[in-house]
């Protein structure tokens, strides 16, 4: 293993300028720079997952695929490479902008397993869908509506405190929080969607996806938002979206 004093950090242009782009089937530009370990089969797999209906409000991000992203830099760099030291200097992702192409820099080293790369890549791909293209008003009342209905739990910790929030002001002289309201649909529906995805690139428990303390979204409530997601993004050609109950027998 390098030593970070053999290990020179790259500014994050200067990555982009070195390695070639790809475009996958589905739309995506994507590349992969550095020691990664990652089978170039695996990753053209993973963001193969992204559907194609979604890549459209892409078409200018780029997501590099690299070592460890740095955290503790004004500037955007890179490591070329693993090292503990800079592992513990390192963050799960960062962005960047060159001209027109807004980049997202991913760290491969920084998780263990596939399931954990992944999500971090489709949970990004989520939230900048969001932020392109906002939220589905048909997902909004599908949500709001499960909300109404008290139906337990939630997708992530910020979609449970919006939502929470969200609620608590029905009482107040000014009803509901609008602010909050629309914070929770965006954080909901950026964690369906990546939840989709995931789905479609990995087998994983449900559960595998609690974080934090708060109570995770019924499965079938969760089952019906995934549900709509997938005709809303119908799944490329060599995925297959599935939805498995575990029954105690």
């Amino acid at each position: 293993m390098a030593s970070t004093a053999q290990i020179e950090l790259w500014h994050a242009e200067k990555v982009a300028t070195q390695v070639s782009v790809l475009q996958a089937a589905n739309g995506l530009h994507y590349a992969a720079w550095g020691e990664t370990r990652i089978a170039e089969a695996d990753l053209e797999r993973l963001v193969g997952a992204v559907p194609a209906a979604l890549s459209v409000a892409l078409s200018n991000r780029a997501y590099y695929f690299v070592p460890l992203a740095i955290a503790d830099t004004g500037e955007t760099m890179v490591a070329p490479a693993y090292s503990v030291d800079l592992g513990d200097r390192a963050i799960c992702h960062r962005n960047a902008s060159f001209g027109s192409t807004e980049a997202v820099f991913l760290s491969t080293r920084l998780v263990e397993d596939r399931f954990g790369l992944a999500f971090e890549f489709f949970i990004n791909v989520a939230h900048n869908f969001v932020e392109a293209a906002g939220v589905p008003e048909s997902f909004c009342n599908l949500a709001w509506s499960q909300a109404e209905a008290q139906v337990r739990g939630e997708t992530s910790q910020d979609a449970w405190e919006t939502r929470r929030r969200a609620q608590e002001s029905r009482s107040g002289q000014q009803g509901i929080d609008e602010r909050a309201r629309n914070s929770y649909f965006e954080s909901a529906f950026s964690d369906t969607l990546a939840i989709y995805m995931l789905s479609l690139a990995v087998d994983f428990d449900y559960h595998d996806l609690r974080e934090r303390e708060y109570p995770l979204l019924a499965a079938p409530a969760l089952a019906e938002r995934l549900r709509h997601v997938a005709v809303l993004f119908p799944a490329n050609p060599g995925y297959e979206f599935q939805i498995l109950y575990r029954r105690k027998g």
